[in-house]
């Protein structure tokens, strides 16, 4: 019997139904119909573009598995987008992207192998003749600077980051640091330098990493006695990308590689960028040689998006899903998710995806329902400026007051304890909490958190002034 497009897809189904959870084969399966089959290219339709990107990211290995024994070792599988939600109440259309292709959203169909799109990284410099050896960036297309907006929070280091991917290597900001807290856009923000760099400069060697991956390789490389081969790989390297350069914290021997290696790439003109969850004065187990030479360049901070920013985020996002969204719920969003970008574009996903596998428009009160579970599983960040509150209402004085310049001691014990929490429950360097907390630098936060510490353990009432306040700040 001839195979159709649906007895293949059927079998794939019946496979993967037995190697996933029923909740996901339900959410991210069932939605799925089989559109054609060409040779061995399976068509397949999807709801939107985030659906499809979502099965590329998590699905492709098992859809490749599933689809290569229906159809062989050369079995294609392509995507046909359904986007019904456009603006302007535009037409319904359909686009063919190939598997593991996004970067050519708009070209027409083209039939490609289904293989992974982020294959792992492997240590190239163990291959003979490394000059001739092409090295693959490892960068995400999709993370550049127009999906990247710009906002009060985050003005500086997009605006170093755009001077550095016009003239890597040629500007004062060599290296590039780029802090600060969780799901504010780190990493998208080093991938748009180096995407825009590879667009700019094709014959310039970029490549992505993160410190954990890279610190995987060093050790690899003492294993095998390759050690200088692994130094001359990455010094080979044109723009370097390193994520959460702060988990190097406690390598020694790492640390003295990248040392090697950064001080290789600075003196031959070639970008080093950083990301890191700290400032460079904020972290731990850390040689100073190295640190020294993180504070070389610009240390960019990103802040947590005001509203505007917010609102921009959600429309951005809205806009490049294809989907349409009245303002009012739009400014809901904006309103009651504040703690990151991550947390805000997952519960877009989440509405768009109740509202399009339950067939329901987006209403006000299905983002009512969306928000609240998503927060309630979700842990909030505590803000400066709320610690700095309930710090003055616990002492029973104003925020001013907490902020202003005098000596008296309730007052600067008070201070001080602001200081120590934001310090305990943020993200943000010591120099951001004492620029919020009465224009303070770095130092008299640092002295701030070891005078509590210190008083904790030999005063017991301000013990208890700890204790209240940690009970306060983490209901």
């Amino acid at each position: 019997m001839s195979k159709t497009a649906e007895s293949v897809w059927n079998n794939c189904l019946a496979f993967i139904e037995d190697n996933i959870t029923s909740q996901a084969y339900k959410t991210w399966f069932e939605p799925i119909n089989a559109v054609k089959l060409t040779d061995t290219a399976l068509s397949i339709q999807v709801p939107s573009k985030f659906f499809y990107e979502w099965l590329e990211e998590h699905y492709v290995k098992i859809l490749k598995v599933a689809l290569t024994k229906e159809l062989g070792p050369t079995a294609k599988l392509v995507y046909i987008i359904r986007m019904e939600n456009t603006y302007g109440n535009k037409q319904p259309f359909t686009e063919k992207i190939p598997s593991a292709n996004r970067s050519n959203l708009q070209s027409q169909e083209v039939d490609v192998p289904l293989k992974n799109k982020s294959p792992e990284l492997k240590n190239p410099f163990v291959i003979p003749g490394i000059r001739n050896v092409k090295i693959e960036s490892q960068l995400n297309p999709n993370y550049n600077f127009d999906s990247f907006l710009e906002g009060e929070s985050n003005r500086l280091a997009r605006s170093a980051g755009l001077a550095v991917a016009n003239k890597p290597g040629g500007t004062s900001f060599n290296p590039l640091l780029v802090f600060g807290g969780v799901g504010l856009g780190k990493t998208h923000l080093a991938h748009a330098i180096g995407v825009d760099i590879k667009d700019k400069y094709p014959e310039k060697t970029v490549l992505y990493i993160s410190a954990e991956k890279f610190t995987q390789q060093y050790i690899e490389s003492v294993k095998k006695n390759n050690r200088n081969d692994f130094i001359h790989f990455y010094q080979i390297i044109d723009v370097l990308i390193v994520d959460d350069i702060q988990l190097l914290s406690g390598k020694a021997g790492t640390q003295d590689v990248f040392f090697h290696i950064f001080n290789h790439l600075h003196q031959n003109g070639k970008q080093v960028i950083l990301t890191s969850d700290k400032a460079p004065v904020d972290m731990i187990d850390i040689e100073q040689r190295l640190l020294s030479r993180f504070k070389w360049g610009l240390s960019a901070e990103l802040n947590h998006p005001d509203y505007d920013t917010r609102v921009a985020i959600i429309k951005n996002k809205l806009y490049r899903d294809g989907v349409e969204m009245p303002e009012d719920i739009v400014e809901f969003l904006a309103n009651n998710i504040k703690t990151n970008i991550r947390e805000l574009e997952g519960a877009i996903i989440s509405l768009i995806a109740h509202s399009s596998f339950n067939k329901r428009e987006i209403t006000i009160d299905l983002a009512r329902r969306i928000v609240d579970n998503y927060v309630k599983h979700t842990k909030r960040e505590v803000s400066i400026d709320y610690i700095q509150k309930v710090v003055s209402d616990y002492f029973q004085m104003d925020v001013n007051t907490l902020q202003s310049k005098t000596r008296k001691r309730h007052i600067v014990q008070a201070r001080q304890l602001a200081m120590f929490f934001a310090k305990k429950f943020t993200k943000a360097s010591l120099a951001s909490i004492g620029s919020q907390i009465g224009q303070r630098d770095h130092a008299t936060v640092l002295h701030a958190c070891k005078t509590v510490d210190n008083l904790s353990t030999t005063d017991k009432q301000f013990r208890k002034y700890v204790d209240d306040l940690t009970k306060k700040l983490t209901l």
